[in-house]
């Protein structure tokens, strides 16, 4: 029985530690505003312009939490995070969700505290080096100097990638992104690697671009998706539900421009999304309408993807593994039924 006693005190501490963390939506809908965690300036996916106003594929997915939330997009504030401090601010309650091409790892799963709510972009490790060079493959790179920085998954996919390959480098460090493309372009290291959608991104702050390539190889899986704390089912649900009503939205073409159409539908799967039949929202602690309020304010899946990083943006990355699963990608998302 001494050991009993001593374990139902713990069992308790667990439990009510899961208790404490629980009320996000309350005190979201008591600031007014949802605190989102965003990268500090990568193009297509955080970054604000000379007047503050965010852009980028996780700054609209945030919106579209708050429009799902508040029936308003703009209720929502971005705190700009280095790749070190991410972590520590949502387990520190600092931000309610942290939207910041983070990698899902299964021990960033399991043993930081967090859960991540799904993918919002399927990437993959990649290397750009300078023309000039006369490097046509990853495999050439031995005996280089490589800038990379810390905190990353891509510190470490580096080194597997290259002790698995029997090369050797040196590790140029740093603790921005914004660090690192600067001490590449200086000639501090003559490669830069990291995710290839960021690869894009940074090569645009280059002063000529076009003088360097991103190589074929891609080493590592990295896929994106936005990470709430553990211990609030509610909050985790939602989050995870807008990221998948807006890829069944893109699937059943529903969008900005076809939503007044797509309300007036006798598709029993349309019904369901846009909450004209059954009370999914209201399972969610939100409104019936919350999808109609995500597709009226921000857009669908391929909307966001199509004027952050894809044909209508700058960086005018391909879909591929982002397609939908029934176009050749492989996005999916559960029913809403």
């Amino acid at each position: 029985m001494k050991r009993l006693s001593f374990l139902f005190p713990l069992a308790m501490s667990v439990a009510f530690a899961g208790v404490a963390q629980a009320g996000t939506l309350d005190d979201v809908k008591a600031r007014g505003s949802i605190l989102c965690g965003v990268s500090g300036g990568l193009a297509g996916f955080s970054q604000p312009d000379d007047k503050g106003n965010w852009t980028g594929i996780d700054v609209d997915f945030c919106r579209a939490i708050a429009a799902a939330v508040f029936n308003d997009p703009t209720k929502v504030k971005f705190l700009p995070l280095t790749a070190k401090d991410r972590f520590t601010a949502l387990q520190s309650r600092e931000i309610d969700v942290l939207s910041r091409n983070t990698t899902w790892t299964s021990s960033r799963d399991t043993s930081l505290g967090l859960n991540f709510a799904g993918v919002v972009y399927y990437d993959a490790q990649g290397f750009m080096v300078r023309k000039a060079a006369k490097v046509s493959s990853a495999l050439e790179l031995s005996n280089t100097t490589v800038c990379v920085q810390s905190g990353t998954t891509t510190q470490l996919n580096l080194g597997d990638y290259f002790r698995s390959n029997n090369m050797k480098y040196e590790a140029v460090v740093f603790n921005t992104a914004d660090e690192v493309i600067k001490a590449y372009e200086s000639g501090r290291c003559d490669v830069f690697t990291t995710d290839v959608s960021q690869i894009y991104a940074e090569r645009l702050k280059l002063s000529k671009p076009d003088d360097h390539m991103i190589l074929p190889e891609l080493i590592s899986k990295e896929p994106l998706g936005p990470v709430v704390r553990h211990g609030d089912d509610q909050w985790f649900d939602i989050v995870k539900w807008v990221l998948f009503a807006m890829i069944n939205a893109e699937e059943y073409d529903v969008s900005q421009k076809t939503i007044d159409q797509r309300l007036k539908s006798d598709r029993p799967d349309v019904k369901r999304l846009l909450g004209i039949e059954g009370n999914y929202g209201e399972q969610l602690g939100l409104t019936n309408d919350w999808v109609v309020r995500v597709i009226r304010h921000v857009g669908n899946y391929g909307e966001i993807f199509d004027r952050n990083v894809g044909a209508n943006s700058r960086l005018k990355i391909e879909r591929g593994l982002n397609k939908l699963w029934s176009k050749g990608g492989i996005q999916y998302a559960p029913p809403v039924r």
